[in-house]
């Protein structure tokens, strides 16, 4: 199984690297591409629908502004959809946010902080760790790590 990261926007590349690290840390699998829900609205329902066939065991919507990605796609798919809201100018990401959090009932989307696609990478890598052994020990090994960064932290 895989994680996809999509975004609607290569502006929003730099927000979603983050995930991309973090994936790569734990070792899974994943694919990236920009589709928007707006300018592309074929490709994304195409994509959204073939998710599952193709593998797809998690989905990374990253948007800004009006962020339809994460609940266009959430309403394609029985696939998990993780939502990143993307900070904006406009609305310094609230409106991104509140997009992406204020889905309807029956259509869930787990919604991260503004920018927040490294949590967003770890609650995939913590769906896929619980059928992954291997990757819930890596995971275990992770969260110790980062209790001992802070035993360790003097001020």
């Amino acid at each position: 199984m895989k994680v996809a990261i999509i975004m609607g926007s290569t502006s929003d590349l730099d927000v979603m690297r983050p995930a991309m690290e973090t994936l790569d840390l734990f070792g899974v699998e994943y694919e990236k591409k920009v589709i928007s829900a707006h300018r592309t609205p074929d490709l994304m329902c195409e994509y959204a629908k073939s998710a599952k066939s193709r593998g797809i065991g998690a989905i990374i919507a990253g948007a800004g502004g009006a962020a339809h990605v994460a609940g266009v796609v959430a309403g394609m798919t029985t696939v998990p959809v993780i939502g990143v809201p993307i900070q904006t100018k406009a609305l310094g990401g609230m409106d991104s946010l509140l997009s992406i959090v204020q889905m309807p009932g029956g259509i869930p989307v787990a919604t991260m902080a503004i920018n927040g696609s490294k949590n967003a990478a770890l609650l995939a890598v913590e769906i896929f760790a619980l059928t992954d052994e291997g990757l819930s020990e890596k995971l275990s090994r992770y969260r110790q790590e980062q209790t001992q960064k802070v035993l360790d932290t003097e001020i």
